[in-house]
């Protein structure tokens, strides 16, 4: 069990740096659904989203660092919900976005739950 959230969290700050590289250079109008989130709140989520991704590999490199990244996780499905309410609030026809971003979340409270319960770093 251990194992294999081990390589859940090492993907998941994968992703969540790779995003916030993504919005460090790409405006929110990237995506037509979340133009309505401001440019200075997409940048903020930017350097969380980075935070979060080192709040999931540091418990790798310190033990004192395991409890915070269950919470590391579950910002993100905070994130991957708000992405959702923001597109389903636009209106927007395109339901790819909706899903990717419901996987993401489903993967993340998954881990979060694992970290949490199933096999809390020690």
């Amino acid at each position: 069990m251990n194992i294999g959230l081990w390589v859940v969290q090492v993907l998941l700050a994968l992703h969540t740096a790779m995003g916030a590289l993504w919005k460090f250079s790409n405006s929110e109008a990237k995506v037509p659904s979340l133009a309505a989130i401001p440019h200075g709140v997409w940048l903020g989520l930017s350097v969380l989203e980075l935070v979060a991704a080192a709040l999931l590999l540091l418990p790798a490199a310190s033990a004192r660092f395991g409890p915070l990244a269950p919470y590391a996780a579950l910002f993100v499905v905070a994130e991957m919900l708000l992405y959702c309410a923001v597109h389903l609030r636009s209106g927007t026809g395109s339901s790819s976005e909706l899903a990717y971003w419901l996987v993401v979340a489903a993967v993340a409270g998954a881990l979060a739950f694992g970290r949490l319960v199933l096999s809390p770093h020690a």
